[in-house]
C-alpha cells in the first residue's frame, strides 16, 4: 500500500469512529442550495460557506466552470433534492489562467506524463506517448476571473433546463484572505425572474 492510501484509510477509520447519527442525514441538502467551485485543494466550501455534512450540494471541477456536467449536476439537484439557489464561484491564483486550450493539447499530444511549468512556460518532463484526443476537449481555460464568472452564470442563467426562478450568484473566493467577492454583472445575470 502506498502511504496515501494507509493516510487515507486510516483517517477514514477514525471518521467512521465519530460518525455519530450522520447515516441518518436526508438525502436532499437541508439548506437547499448548490455551490459550483474549482477543485483547487487550497478551497474548503465548507469552511468559507459555514457548511456541515448535508447542508448543500458542493460540485466541484477545474476552475469551477459551468461544463455541461456540472450544469447536469446543478439540474439534478433542483429537479430532483429541491435545491433553490446556487452559487458559482471561482478563485484567485487558479491554475486555470496558466494554460491555453493549445497549450494542454499540444502537452497531451507529446506526452501523457505530468508537465512542468518555469519563467519560459510549460515543459513535457519526457517524451510520449502522447493523444491526439485533447484536440477533441474544450479545456475551459479562464483568461479573466471577473469575466469567467459572468460566463458561466449567464450559460447556466440561459440553459434551457433551468428554471428562471434559481437565482444563480457569481463570486470569487480570494485565496490570500478567504474572502468571498461578489461579482455584482454575474449576481445580476443569474438573478431569479
Amino acid at each position: 500500500m502506498s502511504k496515501i492510501l494507509n493516510e487515507v484509510l486510516s483517517a477514514n477509520r477514525d471518521y467512521v469512529n465519530n460518525f455519530g447519527d450522520k447515516g441518518s442525514l436526508a438525502l436532499p441538502p437541508a439548506r437547499h442550495f448548490a455551490v459550483l467551485t474549482c477543485m483547487d485543494a487550497r478551497l474548503d466550501p465548507a469552511k468559507y460557506a459555514g457548511l456541515s455534512e448535508g447542508d448543500a450540494h458542493v460540485i466541484r471541477n477545474a476552475g469551477g466552470r459551468a461544463s455541461d456536467d456540472a450544469i447536469r449536476s446543478l439540474v439534478i439537484s433542483y429537479k430532483l433534492l429541491g435545491t433553490k439557489e446556487w452559487f458559482v464561484i471561482h478563485h484567485t491564483n487558479c491554475g486555470m489562467e496558466l494554460f491555453t486550450d493549445e497549450i494542454m493539447r499540444d502537452l497531451l499530444g507529446s506526452s501523457l506524463k505530468t508537465a512542468s511549468i518555469d519563467d519560459k512556460g510549460w515543459h513535457d518532463c519526457c517524451e510520449g506517448p502522447g493523444s491526439a484526443e485533447a484536440k477533441y476537449v474544450d479545456w475551459l481555460t479562464i483568461k479573466e476571473q471577473e469575466a469567467s464568472v459572468l460566463e458561466d452564470v449567464t450559460r447556466i442563467r440561459n440553459h434551457p433546463l433551468v428554471p428562471s426562478d434559481i437565482p444563480v450568484y457569481g463570486y470569487i473566493y480570494d485565496v490570500a484572505t478567504g474572502r468571498l467577492v461578489e461579482v455584482p454583472a454575474a449576481t445580476q445575470a443569474g438573478r431569479a425572474s
